[in-house]
């Protein structure tokens, strides 16, 4: 009989620390992951390039909820309970010394994603958890006091289950049998398709510190831009496309953006360039870039603004400048559809949170029904914070679980 007191689901990241944590804090319990796959913790391995982007210097909960588009209300009191500090101190306990760099972002000292599997792997042998692949749960069923569930081969029981299976619409399926509901899940974290001959031909280029807004939302945010191949990517874009995943989606992923490349008003970027077109009289626009803008794209907006190549700053007129004011403070690109970030895939949606007690992570629908990660309506900006989600959350569950 594959009899278990808890079964976690999934034998990704939530899945493997919460079932780490229930045996090491009740060694008497029988624990076991099933994961549907032949090996487990592939995004972690894929994570932060291939270096598992742990965590996030960020040790204030109020802050760190802040980069929650979904989940911000309901994490401030599980964060008050395991927050980044618990898990910079959790590894390094395991002999995984963590690292900050100066985006704030915390990867192991070694650089590789294999050190936190190799950890996760040792600690479930350490702790004797059985850790079972290639065993998809097909149904959950509850028969008295256990929970069946099902694979293609065999059925598993188990008193206490875990659900950590990520952005699996198969698990959210199989959740809705139980009564639980799911919210509709869209794309977050993307990149922007831009087709804009002001950005054509300078993949590559980066500006430090722009605002973009999305034209008639209330969508903004700051941060560096990077033109790429096929648009507009980096921390400003994709913390956008996080906040806006449900409402970007509704608009099928077409529509406006604004983007003020220098961090001033129109009026007060109009009065500077004046000042240029006086210092700079007899030097040609088009070469010397100025606000800090990289040469390349410097030179995309002068054209854009009508200026010649050969034109000097004493030749151009009031409504060239007034052009070029607009390019660099309010310049509209439209973008068409959306490119995946990387290979990390983030999902908006899942269980609703309603229906979750966020002291146990435990189900309100169903006693000894838990949940730990991105299986729950919760996502992140880039940066780490999905992962501390899923580190806060499985740890809870497990103390709850392990009482």
């Amino acid at each position: 009989m594959n009899t278990f007191n808890v079964i976690i689901i999934g034998g990704g990241a939530a899945g493997f620390f919460t079932a780490i944590n229930v045996a090491k804090q009740n060694p008497d319990l029988k624990v076991a992951v099933l994961e549907k796959a032949k090996t487990g913790l592939q995004k972690v391995k894929i994570s932060g390039g291939g270096r598992c982007n742990v965590t996030h210097a960020e040790f204030i909960p109020q802050e760190l909820v802040t980069n929650y588009p979904r989940g911000e209300k309901e994490l401030l009191g599980p964060f008050h309970q395991f927050m980044t500090g618990d898990t910079m101190a959790w590894f390094e306990e395991r002999g995984v010394a963590l690292k900050i760099e100066d985006d704030g972002r915390m990867f192991p000292e070694s650089n590789s994603s294999q050190t936190i599997i190799d950890c996760f792997l040792k600690e479930a042998e350490k702790y004797k958890v059985e850790v079972i692949y290639s065993s998809g749960v097909l149904n959950i069923e509850k028969h008295d006091n256990a929970w069946v569930l099902q694979t293609k081969t065999e059925a598993f029981y188990a008193e206490k289950i875990v659900v950590a299976t990520g952005s699996s619409v198969k698990m959210w399926d199989i959740l809705k049998t139980l009564n639980h509901t799911i919210i509709n899940p869209v794309p977050s974290l993307f990149t922007f398709n831009v087709t804009d001959k002001r950005i054509k031909n300078i993949p590559g280029v980066a500006v430090q510190n722009v605002t973009v807004k999305v034209l008639n939302t209330n969508l903004e945010s700051t941060g560096p831009l990077l033109v790429t191949h096929v648009g507009f990517s980096a921390p400003s874009i994709l913390k956008l496309s996080a906040f806006g995943a449900v409402e970007l989606a509704e608009m099928n992923y077409d529509f406006d953006i604004e983007i003020n490349f220098i961090q001033q008003e129109f009026n007060q970027c109009l009065d500077v360039l004046k000042q240029l077109k006086q210092e700079l009289a007899k030097k040609t626009v088009f070469k010397f870039a100025q606000f800090g803008i990289p040469k390349r794209l410097w030179q995309k907006l002068v054209l854009a603004s009508k200026i010649e190549e050969s034109k000097t700053w004493a030749d151009i007129n009031k409504t060239q400048l007034e052009n070029l004011a607009t390019q660099l403070t309010k310049a509209v690109f439209q973008v068409k559809g959306k490119s995946t970030f990387k290979d990390e895939f983030v999902t908006a949606g899942g269980v609703d949170l309603k229906e979750i007690n966020f002291k146990t992570f435990e189900s309100k629908l169903h006693k000894n029904l838990f949940f730990a990660g991105e299986v729950l309506n919760i996502d992140a900006i880039t940066g780490g914070f999905n992962f501390q989600n899923a580190w806060t959350s499985g740890f809870i569950a497990a103390r709850s679980i392990a009482d």
